[in-house]
């Protein structure tokens, strides 16, 4: 959608979607730009929501233990996430544009401390899911109000900077998560409740970051239904469709990991340490962030090809991985997985930061997150149902093989649609 908005009362253009938006920078002009810490501290409240979204991974085993439910039922419950986190995708996008992120992101905080409450009381299955639905509309909120408020508070001088540090702080937050929670369960009592009272402390003191931030005024309002599938203005779904081509695969393949991860090490591996499972999406992740900013001043289309090339790899690790029951092979293949993910994003947040101006970028992420979530919700629970039915080497096998093929195309889609010029 193309038109016209006030700025800080001036009037700007939209720009064209092909290089930085003319109303991306008439938003960041007549404001003192932001000190370079708060850049980063304005992306704690990202980070914090996702220490929430992934906390929960090594303590399934506890609550199937204790409740009793079906590898199959694990990942519905984990789909419940998915669910909650898109709906939120198609709310809080919109509503940040228009009423400003802190109207958005407080909200959503709200929500997780919530969340944290519910988990540490569940007792059922049908607990656990209210938890993981309203863990997933928090985390809906903050990867698209949340990561747009890093780039306001940026700059449009910084808008790359920003997106590598939105982008790092969600991977580290969902990699910090699973290890907080096996550390803390392993080595204190109450396991289940204590890790989340850990992580409201954490959520309050992003709720502090939001209410201090150095967010600029918005600009005007667009007009349309506040509840939507999100979309990025005329001229850029190029953009949208070449990030999400790699992020999808790449998202798909670390929440395997994290829904049947600690299956695959308790079940067929052997390995039972809550702090193994932690600890090894922890380092999922880990790689997700220090891969990012190895490749920050790569140009975008080697570091989405990259990305896609990772998740192959990680594919073909899996697979050996549940075959031969290798534990270094399936840690390989995690590592793998969260370096294809968080090239993947990197690159995708890269190209919509360059050509979606202030008053679309909520809702671009939002978009962008869909096109990545749609899929990482549909093939973990297929697979964890197919291996509820022909076992977890089956399963694994046969999600492997799909996701392998849908990352090759990711990768072609890449080289055959990206312009050398600028990208």
């Amino acid at each position: 959608m193309s038109g016209v908005r006030t700025v800080r009362g001036r009037t700007v253009g939209e720009g064209r979607a092909s290089g930085v938006a003319g109303g991306a920078e008439g938003a960041g002009a007549g404001r003192r730009a932001a000190p370079l810490w708060w850049v980063w501290l304005a992306a704690w409240p990202v980070a914090a929501v996702f220490v929430l979204s992934n906390a929960a991974t090594p303590l399934y085993v506890l609550w199937q233990r204790d409740i009793g439910f079906s590898k199959g039922m694990l990942t519905v419950i984990f789909a419940f996430y998915i669910v909650g986190l898109l709906g939120s995708l198609l709310v809080s996008g919109v509503v940040s544009d228009r009423l400003g992120r802190t109207h958005v992101l407080l909200p959503a905080l709200a929500l997780a401390l919530a969340a944290c409450a519910v988990f540490a009381t569940a007792s059922t299955v049908a607990a656990l899911i209210v938890a993981r639905l309203f863990s997933g509309i928090a985390v809906g909120a903050a990867v698209s109000a949340g990561m747009a408020a890093v780039t306001d508070v940026a700059g449009p001088e910084r808008k790359r900077l920003a997106a590598l540090l939105a982008s790092c702080a969600m991977v580290f937050g969902a990699g910090l998560g699973p290890l907080l929670a096996g550390v803390l369960s392993e080595t204190l009592p109450a396991p289940t409740v204590t890790v989340f009272v850990v992580e409201a402390a954490l959520l309050a003191s992003a709720v502090l970051a939001v209410l201090r931030m150095p967010l600029p005024r918005l600009a005007a309002p667009e007009r349309g239904a506040w509840v939507r599938v999100p979309g990025v203005p005329r001229g850029s779904g190029r953009q949208l469709v070449l990030g999400v081509a790699v992020f999808a695969p790449g998202i798909t393949a670390t929440s395997f990991v994290l829904s049947l991860g600690p299956s695959l090490l308790s079940g067929l591996l052997g390995a039972t340490n809550r702090i193994v499972a932690g600890a090894m999406a922890f380092v999922m992740f880990l790689a997700a962030t220090l891969v990012q900013f190895a490749v920050r001043r790569l140009r975008i289309r080697v570091i989405l090809v990259a990305g896609a090339a990772s998740v192959v790899t990680s594919t073909v690790a899996l697979i050996v991985a549940v075959h031969v029951s290798s534990v270094p092979l399936l840690v390989a293949a995690a590592l793998l997985a969260g370096a294809g993910q968080g090239m993947g994003q990197l690159g995708g947040l890269s190209l919509l930061n360059s050509a979606v101006p202030p008053w679309r970028l909520a809702e671009a992420n939002a978009a962008f997150n869909i096109g990545g979530y749609l899929l990482a919700g549909i093939l973990p629970v297929s697979a964890g149902y197919l291996s509820d039915a022909v076992g977890l080497t089956g399963g694994a096998t046969v999600f492997g093989g799909v996701l392998m093929g849908l990352a090759v195309i990711g990768g072609v889609v890449v080289v055959a649609g990206a312009r050398p010029a600028n990208e």
